[in-house]
């Protein structure tokens, strides 16, 4: 009978979402232009090719009046020259710097300096002797200094910023460089003057800072993990093509070595119109929005690209091993190469990573490795590239495991797959998954841009990118047992990531570089045209809570309700007002939880019923809050209500299990001592809040050794018996509350009291964790007063101007003008409880012998808060047009409404905000900023290699206390 059941909830998964045939058709709109649109298409994607070459793909969301812009163009490292690698990236970088029009105040006197640094820069290059090396770029600093008088720093972020822009940024990788802004939908013809402007010429202005700042994320990678692994899985997969032999970042002698004028062939010959595409979805009118891109774009001219050399490599028949070290926990990584995006084995190598490990945790790696607790964790993913791809497995293994042993782990679920050791229903099961989230990311404009962008990177068409499915559709179980069995053979790359002193880290001295003196008052007539320019006015729209959400009860449980008017995918959540500030443990029996089953069901099997029915369950314990929610096909949530109230009643207790389970916390909590990131967040926590903090009050290891697996599942089923409210996101909410009711248990425990952790002032302590790493992270925070609904206008201008941004003073100052970091901002954070502290919080990312000189800047600039009124202005009118062009919709509406609940009000806060910002002065902003910022104390949060560190400069931080891993953990 169960496996009739199965059988048949996978029928109604699989229902909705039958497979369409997708066909391109050409159409004509009443201008003349001609377009490709592909039948079945319910994203309404409109693919124009102008004269010159360029796509533009357009397609319409109404979510907001915005428009979600990329720019890809089809060229990243793997076009480096080989004596330049990291030039792609690098350009990327300096296409923010401008034209002749734009961030230059005087262009027939920069124009020659320019030339001279170029010159220069060749000179550098040649030169072998390093004392020359160094006295032509002391000349070209000083030649720097001069050129700098004419440039306008960051002109284009603040363009980019007077318009309302969000998410301004660009990312380079093998075969892409992408430019990304989200805008205002009444700024679009703007939005293209400024970029028709970026994209028609190269200025390599201001270029010696920037290339210290790209050094600065050359280093950053030195310190990541992930990124030491996979250049040497992808040198040893590649090892003749530019997939492996040319980072990204680049390497370090070519960086120190650049050519302009290979910048500017490279510009010149892949920056053309038949070689990049303009991405617009959202708030648009496809008519007008195709003849402004074509106004702008279309006038640049088509121009043949070269022919690119193909670069074939020779079958792998052996296996490649290669081992790197840092100080992190061990893990290890296995890969095979496949073929390209798009072709026939790559979807097969996808399904058969699915088949090992998906998002319903049913894989066979889920189950026999994470679900059996076998190892700390292991995964498998395919990643198919624009050429070749490649099938990787990865695993983090238990302290008394060998990185050979978890090897064999990871080969032993592959020896399953050649063997076809699998449920048939989990390769259909997968497709359906994956329909579901493709349904659920083309909802969203940025979702569906990019689809789109990726696509033209991998020189798909739409239609063969919506047809991806059905061929999908078609792979058969003895399919993916032939594909195993001819593709999984001794021909792979290990790469064996062990704990200890990483002996390839390049570290380099400060080439000395004097700061540049930035023109902050200074204009551009384009850009004063720009904010000249009048735009028509988008009106802010505010959210009536007490309409967009129905309320009602479900068996004396109150249940909101926010209609989805966009899929069949409903979200239904359980909000328990308490989390493990009430109950530290709480978060550990949901853990235990994932790893038991019921007396009719196996945590296996629960998970695979969850998976059969398109069902994904999700159990988040925060501090005050715990929320257990259920996403999938609205038709068959009635049947994960069910399934999931069985799992929480009758959660069958197994101590074996259990001490396993704690076995896994605990080496886990070892191997977040290792990590970095983590090491930092722990540290600056404890700056923060000192020994005593919710981070820190952890359950013991003695407690976890003597907690018995009936106390977890009886906490697990008590919660059924605790206040809660019912959020229901989907179509029938009538329907809804019919089969949500027998889930409802009788009300009769009492959430647990509180516990309370102090929030002690920062009185300028420094803290220090040593940790062998190129650079050096620093994070300074301060207590502030009580969380104030008043300033809430006056800081978001705040950040917006002083802290945070591409276009904020601090960015300029530390990284445009001084280049002393990669990353530096400040930001003040409101608390989001009423009575609750805010927090200021100020960051730098740098080279260990640059510490000192940024942290003097940052001090320079937070004595007195700049006074630019300029950048006030726009920044001002930034924050404006991003609340006017901002929609809360979806789920959003109700959590924004329980978020706000917190602060003491039930109305969309957004409204104040804005009526605040339109009448605030840089004075208002400049007396907030006296009273309640320059007067804070800090506590410092210092992350680096101890040797490295300028202890002069630390101690005039504060008191110096170095701390112990055990200390900022807690265990």
């Amino acid at each position: 009978m169960k496996k009739l059941i199965s059988t048949l909830t996978l029928i109604g998964a699989l229902t909705m979402t039958q497979a369409q045939s997708y066909q391109t058709k050409i159409n004509t709109d009443s201008q003349g232009y001609t377009y490709e649109t592909v039948l079945n298409d319910k994203t309404g994607v409109r693919v124009y090719t102008l004269k010159n070459g360029l796509k533009v793909y357009l397609a319409q969301n109404f979510d907001a009046p915005r428009i979600q812009t990329y720019i890809p163009v089809r060229t990243g490292s793997n076009n480096d020259p080989e004596d330049a690698t990291g030039l792609a990236h690098y350009l990327e970088h300096m296409l923010f710097k401008g034209t002749s029009k734009l961030a230059s105040a005087n262009w027939a006197k920069e124009k020659p300096l320019l030339d001279q640094i170029a010159d220069l820069y060749e000179q550098h290059k040649a030169e072998t002797d390093p004392e020359k090396k160094k006295a032509i770029y002391r000349k070209i600093d000083e030649v720097s200094q001069e050129a700098s008088k004419y440039a306008i720093a960051n002109e284009y972020d603040k363009a980019i910023s007077s318009l309302g822009a969000s998410g301004t940024n660009a990312h380079t990788w093998l075969d892409e460089t992408v430019y990304k802004n989200n805008i205002p939908s009444n700024e679009l013809e703007k939005w293209l003057k400024v970029e028709k402007e970026r994209f028609s010429e190269l200025v390599l202005r201001l270029f010696h800072t920037e290339l210290e700042a790209v050094y600065e994320e050359f280093n950053r990678s030195q310190d990541n993990d992930s990124r030491l692994v996979n250049y040497e899985l992808m040198d040893a997969l590649f090892p003749k093509h530019p997939n492996g032999q040319q980072t990204t970042i680049g390497k370090s002698e070519h960086l120190k070595n650049p050519s302009m004028v290979a910048i500017h062939k490279y510009f010149n010959t892949y920056y053309v119109p038949n070689n990049y595409a303009v991405v617009l979805v959202g708030d648009l009118d496809f008519d007008k929005t195709i003849k402004l891109v074509d106004q702008y774009f279309g006038t640049f001219e088509y121009r043949e690209l070269p022919l690119k050399k193909m670069v074939t490599e020779e079958p792998m028949t052996n296996i490649v091993e290669r081992v790197v070290k840092s100080p992190s926990a061990p893990r290890l990584q296995i890969a095979w190469r496949t073929d390209s995006y798009g072709t026939h084995q790559a979807r097969l190598a996808d399904i058969t990573a699915n088949l090992l490990t998906n998002a319903g945790e049913t894989g066979l790696i889920d189950l026999n490795i994470n679900q059996s607790q076998k190892a700390l964790r292991a995964m498998a993913y395919a990643s198919p590239f624009k050429t070749y791809g490649n099938f990787s497995m990865v695993i983090v293994p238990k302290n008394d495991q060998t990185l050979d042993e978890a090897k064999q782990l990871l080969l032993s679920q592959i020896e399953l797959i050649k063997k076809g050791q699998f449920e048939e229903w989990l390769i259909p099961a997968i497709i359906n998954d994956m329909k579901i989230q493709r349904m659920k990311t083309v909802e969203t404009a940025d979702g569906l841009a990019t689809a789109l962008y990726g696509a033209y990177i991998n020189g798909q068409n739409w239609q063969d990118e919506l047809n991806e499915i059905n061929e999908y559709e078609k792979i058969t179980k003895a399919d993916i047992v032939k594909f195993a069995n001819e593709f999984f053979k001794d021909n792979y790359v290990i790469v064996k990531k062990e704990k200890g002193v990483n002996d390839k880290l390049v570290r380099v001295e400060n080439p000395g570089i004097t700061p540049i003196k930035l023109n902050k008052e200074a204009q551009s007539p384009f850009l004063a045209g720009i904010l000249a320019e009048k735009s028509t006015e988008i009106k802010p729209e505010f959210v009536d809570f007490s309409k967009a959400i129905k309320t009602d009860k479900i068996a004396g449980k109150k249940a909101s309700f926010v209609e989805n008017k966009y899929n069949d995918v409903a979200q239904t959540y359980f909000i328990f007002p308490f989390g493990s500030d009430h109950d530290k443990e709480l978060p550990l029996a949901m853990q235990v939880l994932e790893y038991l089953g019921t007396d009719k069901l196996s945590a296996e099997q629960l998970k695979q019923e969850f998976f059969k029915l398109g069902i994904s369950y999700n159990f988040r314990a925060g501090a005050d809050q715990l929320i257990v929610s259920l996403s999938g096909l609205e038709q068959n949530m009635p049947k994960g209500i069910t399934l999931l109230k069985n799992w929480m009643t009758d959660a069958k207790p197994n101590q074996q299990v259990y001490e396993e389970n704690v076995r896994t916390i605990l080496e886990s909590r070892d191997v977040a001592k290792k990590d970095k990131g983590r090491i930092m967040a722990a540290l600056t926590n404890y700056a923060k809040y000192g020994r005593t903090s919710r981070f820190t009050d952890v359950v013991s290891a003695d407690r976890l050794k003597q907690i018995r697996s009936e106390e977890m599942t009886a906490k697990v089923k008590d919660l059924l018996h605790m206040p809660y409210q019912i959020f229901f996101y989907g179509n029938n909410f009538n329907k809804f509350k019919k089969y949500a009711k027998p889930f409802v248990e009788s009300e009769n425990m009492k959430i647990p009291a509180k516990k309370v952790y102090p929030e002690p002032a920062t009185e300028n302590k420094v803290y220090f964790t040593n940790y062998d790493m190129v650079q050096t992270e620093m994070s300074k925070v301060a207590k502030a007063g009580p969380v104030n609904l008043k300033n809430f206008g006056k800081i978001n201008v705040f950040n917006e101007y002083f802290g945070r941004g591409l276009s904020s003073i601090v960015f300029q100052e530390i990284r445009e003008s001084k280049s002393l970091a990669y990353s530096a901002y400040v930001s003040y954070a409101s608390a989001g409880e009423i009575n609750k502290a805010d927090y200021v919080t100020t960051y730098i990312g740098t080279q260990a012998n640059k510490l000192g000189q940024a942290v003097n800047a940052m001090n320079e600039l937070m004595a007195d808060l700049p006074q630019v009124p300029a950048q006030f202005a726009n920044a001002k009118n930034a924050a404006l047009k991003q609340i006017a062009s901002g929609r809360i919709n979806r789920t959003n509406i109700f959590f924004n409404y329980l978020n706000l609940q917190k602060l003491g009000i039930d109305y969309d806060i957004r409204k104040d905000l804005y009526n605040e910002i339109q009448n605030l002065t840089i004075d208002e902003v400049t007396k907030f900023y006296n009273a309640t910022i320059k007067p804070l104390n800090y506590n410092t949060a210092i992350i680096g290699k101890k040797e490295n560190l300028d202890m002069e400069a630390i101690n005039k931080m504060g008191t110096f206390h170095e701390v112990s891993l055990e200390e900022i953990f807690g265990y």
